[in-house]
């Protein structure tokens, strides 16, 4: 049942996202593909003493950059075959433009919070845009359930697996050091998450990519039968029910599971900035599909697909048992120790940013916020970590999954309805930079 209604929510889901993407490309003129314009924006000079667009960025990238784009493209040529990273290619670049759309409006509606922080996201415009409270409490509870109920297990648990790889422990040990990392960060509230992760991404992200590149160089001469067998595989209409849809399913399904376009997530952590320019915000949160789909994606695919990953028989599988064995086929032991240190630094990384966005929720839902909320959340979230790291990484994703989807069909509900707010601030924009206003 469980299974049905899954792929029921992900076909809808995915058709309001194709659809909105589509849409909002063509009317605002593709700007996803001006990545100079993009480029411009993130190194802009900070406006105030707040949360500055970077560590924005790399908060967003936190939560968009972990087991989504290690495990979860294991799993998708698991499940979807090879094919299936082609079209985790094509969501990344049309879905970019509902990163931008949700950002605009995130910076539109967001609030202030404490000192010079602010707080906003797709509850904030759904009921100030849209004028829909119980619509924007509906989104805030998926949030509540889908990130710190469950996104942030499945983070705890591929940190579990990981190291169980490597080293005999056992996961309650393992579980119980994830909780008191955690805690000593989100005690100190978005400041503390956005310094820390401002400091991790950009580690992390060059190493795995920097190991990456030379897996790929030793591997050359695999990329042209390899490329091929991607865009081969993701056109198999001759089993077009047995291959075909199942293959652009899973490849939509796992390249937004991993990049989060349409989502509306990325709003949350991109409204902490001080900045008022929305649109400036989102030329720099498209940055971070590209990073996190085109680039760590595609080099994960690219090592699992030059080892002899075929070979590997698996039960329970969680994806980050393919993605280890391709390191290691590749590097030795050596490459087990970087998967283990990317997969901590990666989903460390999501934990904090997960986590900031259940806060942001419950700040929504409850505007006088009193301490002791706040206080049982945290201790929530280090409760659900610490069984993340012990039940079955299956279960986890069925009801992930099931949840994201009825985030993305919401979300992408609003930027529709909210389309000539975010195509009059790219007017104004344009206006702006050319000295018009």
């Amino acid at each position: 049942m469980l299974t049905i209604l899954n792929q029921i929510l992900w076909a809808i889901a995915t058709a309001m996202i194709l659809l909105s993407s589509l849409y909002f490309s063509y009317q605002l003129g593709f700007i996803q593909f001006n990545v100079i314009e993009m480029i411009r924006n993130l190194f802009k000079k900070k406006e105030g003493t707040g949360i500055s667009p970077f560590q924005a960025l790399m908060m967003v990238l936190a939560g968009r950059i972990g087991v989504g784009s290690i495990a979860g493209v294991a799993l998708a040529i698991y499940l979807g075959g090879v094919g299936s990273i082609f079209w985790m290619w094509v969501i990344a670049i049309l879905s970019a433009i509902n990163a931008y759309c949700e950002t605009v409006l995130g910076i539109i509606y967001k609030e202030k919070d404490q000192g010079d922080v602010y707080k906003g996201g797709p509850s904030y415009y759904i009921k100030k845009g849209l004028g829909n409270k119980t619509l924007g409490s509906i989104y805030a509870i998926l949030i509540l359930i889908s990130y710190i109920g469950g996104f942030l297990g499945i983070q705890s648990n591929t940190i579990v697996k990981s190291i169980e790889e490597m080293i005999p422990i056992d996961p309650m040990i393992v579980g119980i050091c994830i909780v008191i990392l955690t805690a000593l960060i989100i005690f100190g509230g978005v400041k503390k998450i956005a310094d820390a992760t401002s400091k991790i991404v950009p580690v992390m992200t060059l190493l795995y990519l920097l190991v990456a590149f030379y897996i790929i160089c030793i591997n050359i001469q695999l990329m042209p039968s390899i490329l091929w067998s991607i865009v081969k595989g993701a056109f198999q209409f001759k089993s077009f029910f047995s291959g075909f849809i199942p293959t652009f399913i899973i490849g939509i399904q796992r390249g937004l599971f991993s990049n989060e376009a349409g989502l509306g997530t990325g709003s949350i952590a991109s409204s902490t900035t001080d900045s008022g320019d929305p649109s400036s915000q989102g030329f720099v949160q498209m940055i971070g599909i590209y990073i996190t789909t085109l680039l760590i994606c595609t080099a994960t695919a690219f090592i699992i697909l030059t080892s002899n990953y075929t070979e590997l028989v698996l039960g329970d599988i969680n994806g980050i048992e393919i993605t280890q064995y391709a390191f290691q086929f590749h590097l030795g032991n050596i490459g087990t120790w970087v998967v283990f240190l990317s997969i901590v630094l990666f989903s460390f990384s999501t934990i904090l940013t997960g986590y900031y966005y259940g806060e942001s929720s419950l700040k929504y839902l409850f505007i006088k916020m009193k301490p002791i909320y706040l206080l049982f959340l945290k201790l929530f979230t280090l409760l659900i970590l610490f069984l993340g790291s012990i039940v079955s990484s299956g279960v986890l994703w069925k009801i992930v999954d099931l949840l994201v989807a009825l985030l993305a069909i919401i979300n992408t509900y609003a930027l529709v309805n909210l389309r000539n707010e975010i195509k009059e601030e790219l007017v104004i924009y344009k206006a702006k930079k050319c000295g018009k206003i």
